[in-house]
């Protein structure tokens, strides 16, 4: 049996006997008894014009969201990890100032904020040998989910001391969390689902550590096919400078832009091209 097609108000988004299913923005579906309607209009873009390297980008701000890779305790705190192994807490730090300024201005124009951090299963049954030596190579070593000196947290442990965002950047509610398991952030992780999901097309990276968690994540991205901006001023590595002197050829010549955090304030309202 042929089912007449409705006859919906344009200018009504959700009819008063239908429900709404999605979680973006930019796409729904609008469903009621006896039909689905697919058919939901993309937001006009919202463009920002960022001067980069190699290339300036047009960005859509409405299909963009940011990246904060593990600014969390036990990479950028006193008493976590990243101190304990005696390693320099600055270039973990030097991001905070910085985002700080960065993310209100982002949520002023609904720019969505996903914190990625490690947080592990406490029983770590999903971890290879792989991913837990990197973090034990010695009997000695505190590796994953084991305590570490100082604060006495298990490292990298999901509801630890260890895996929450570092004081000085403050998650609202309206942000996203995902945890992450290894040194990419879309490796066994919803991370892809939810971008898509949120009709995310680009995405700005920020976080720690440069050479390593970021820039995976980022090419994990730019292999998914998402564009990539890398804002150099919104991240740290506790690695040797040719180590962050690589990424940032690398990210230019192969996968993505690279800009700082002033630049993209300055282009946030911008519309058009200069």
């Amino acid at each position: 049996m042929d089912i007449a097609e409705p006859k919906l108000n344009p200018a009504v988004e959700t009819p008063t006997d239908a429900v709404q299913l999605g979680a973006g923005s930019n796409y729904r579906w609008v469903t009621r008894d006896g039909h689905v309607d697919m058919s939901m209009s993309p937001p006009a873009p919202l463009r920002a014009y960022i001067p980069a390297e190699p290339q300036a980008v047009t960005v859509d701000l409405r299909r963009c969201a940011m990246i904060v890779v593990d600014m969390q305790n036990d990479f950028c705190a006193e008493g976590g990890w990243v101190q304990h192994i005696g390693a320099d807490l600055a270039p973990e730090i030097a991001p905070i100032a910085k985002l700080q300024r960065l993310l209100p201005a982002l949520r002023e124009h609904d720019v969505p904020i996903i914190w990625l951090n490690w947080g592990n299963r406490p029983d770590r049954m999903n971890l290879e040998p792989t991913v837990l030596h990197m973090f034990k190579k010695r009997p000695a070593d505190a590796g994953i989910g084991e305590p570490v000196p100082g604060k006495g947290a298990p490292l990298l442990e999901k509801d630890s001391w260890g895996a929450a965002v570092v004081d000085g950047l403050e998650p609202l509610p309206g942000d996203v969390h995902v945890d992450k398991y290894r040194i990419s952030g879309f490796w066994d992780t919803p991370l892809d689902s939810i971008l898509r999901n949120l009709g995310v097309k680009t995405l700005l990276f920020s976080g720690v550590n440069l050479d390593q968690c970021v820039l995976h994540t980022l090419t994990d991205a730019n292999f998914s096919g998402y564009g990539c901006v890398l804002l150099e001023d919104c991240c740290g590595t506790t690695s040797p400078s040719f180590c962050t002197e690589a990424t940032l050829f690398n990210v230019k010549l192969l996968y993505g832009f690279v800009t700082s955090s002033e630049q993209v304030i300055a282009a946030l309202g911008k519309t058009g091209m200069p």
